[in-house]
């Protein structure tokens, strides 16, 4: 079925010769493609490494300085490097080699990890861990745009929702050993060797995403549009298609609401409560119901009109915000967690499938990037004003009202008639 009126491309398209695509089979499994196999690997590897940072970034933190001020500061030095260049990101995502850009910023984030993990391991003065946070967070903002692109290099079709599938399947069995795996490393032997795992994986993916090997894009015209132009015309393909920037604002509202309190209110608190093992449990029960998920999605159809049911069920992802706040113990935040996996996880295929589906290839780490920079810009806000409201209003109530907040956004987003209305092409080969 072709899409919609309200979603075609608007002549955006590129001519077919301006396509790329990876060398490997066309047909049959996407696991089947060599250059599919070697992206699947690097990409399983690099979060299995980045899985277990954020546990360990947070105790790590909290071990040498006892401070949740100082988190926020690092946490949110990394999001605002991120921000400030996922833009420009997209623009170099969409104009060279992908797997080219993978296999640089992975060795460049492997530097930068090991130097973290040297800083924790000989317990030096957080301060000289904001650089390296910001290092970081430029080369995630380069990362981003062409992890939104690249799926659609690799596979195409049908291909498209199992390849999200398979990846998230590798990432949320990543989420279950991960954040364990850190928190029982940074109760036994510190945080800095968790995050010296997180660089080795980084190195290792590199290598990884360099056998992809795209074929080389067609040499630009010398009168061929500047940087500047591919990201504006970017950005008017991004704010023409309120389906996508209506749910950007949603995830830019439920990011400072919901996920900025709850990655620095939750290890603070557990540091007094369940402890780094018991939060890292927490963590990988979320692990766990996007696991589940994303078995059942390799193996399901998705609906034709799949996006309000997948922000209906971002909904439930408050859950364990809102519980935190309560007092709730290891085992209730556990179940919770469990839940928001399964929720979070079914939206993000479905949103990966969609983007795919409607998106033009050539345009997809572009308009990638504002999705992902307009969606975060409110995430270290979240995280900085966290520790203070907790302060003023206190954390029962920071984590109730965020939380009803988040999903109450999340509720709106799924009445726009834009979204009701996309639909996903199960006929396409």
């Amino acid at each position: 079925m072709p899409k919609p009126e309200s979603f075609q491309d608007q002549g955006s398209e590129a001519p077919i010769s301006d396509a790329i695509t990876a060398p490997g089979p066309a047909s049959g499994g996407p696991l089947r493609s060599p250059a599919f196999r070697w992206f699947f690997i690097g990409r399983s590897i690099s979060m299995a490494g980045s899985l277990m940072s954020p546990v360990a970034l947070a105790f790590g933190v909290l071990e040498i300085t006892d401070s949740a001020a100082w988190l926020s500061a690092v946490t949110a030095t990394a999001m605002l490097a991120m921000a400030a260049t996922m833009l420009l990101g997209g623009g170099i995502a969409d104009r060279y080699r992908r797997d080219a850009v993978l296999s640089l910023t992975s060795l460049g984030a492997g530097l930068t990890q090991a130097g973290v993990a040297v800083l924790l391991l000989t317990h030096q003065h957080p301060v000289l861990l904001l650089p390296l946070a910001a290092s970081n967070g430029v080369l995630q903002g380069l990362t981003i745009p062409a992890l939104r692109g690249i799926v659609s290099n690799l596979v195409a079709g049908r291909g498209l929702q199992r390849a999200s599938s398979l990846l998230a399947s590798a990432r949320n069995t990543n989420r279950i050993i991960g954040p364990a795996t850190a928190g029982l490393l940074t109760a036994s032997i510190g945080g800095g060797w968790a995050i010296a795992a997180d660089a080795a994986s980084f190195l290792l993916a590199g290598a990884c995403f360099a056998r992809i090997s795209l074929p080389e894009r067609r040499p630009r015209a010398k009168d061929s549009p500047t940087m500047l132009a591919d990201m504006m015309e970017g950005w008017r393909y991004f704010k023409s298609q309120q389906w996508i920037w209506s749910v950007t604002v949603a995830f830019a509202i439920f990011n400072a609401t919901n996920r900025g309190a709850w990655q620095i209110l939750g290890p603070v608190i557990a540091n007094d409560t369940i402890g780094a093992a018991g939060w890292g449990l927490v963590l990988s029960a979320q692990g766990v119901g996007a696991l589940l998920a994303s078995v059942v999605l390799m193996k399901m159809t998705l609906m034709r009109r799949p996006m309000t049911p997948a922000l209906c069920s971002m909904a439930l992802a408050v859950l364990p915000l809102v519980l935190l706040g309560a007092g709730a113990n290891t085992f209730w935040l556990a179940g919770a967690a469990l839940l928001t996996g399964m929720s979070v996880e079914f939206f993000t295929v479905v949103w990966e499938t969609v983007n795919y589906t409607h998106i033009p290839e050539r345009l997809l780490s572009r308009v990638g990037a504002h999705d992902e920079f307009w969606g975060t810009l409110s995430f270290p806000l979240g995280q900085m004003s966290a520790p203070l409201l907790a302060a003023a209003f206190g954390t029962a109530a920071v984590a109730v009202t965020g939380g009803a907040v988040a999903a109450a956004v999340m509720l709106l987003a799924s009445l726009v008639p834009s979204l009701r209305r996309i639909e996903i092409n199960h006929d396409d080969a």
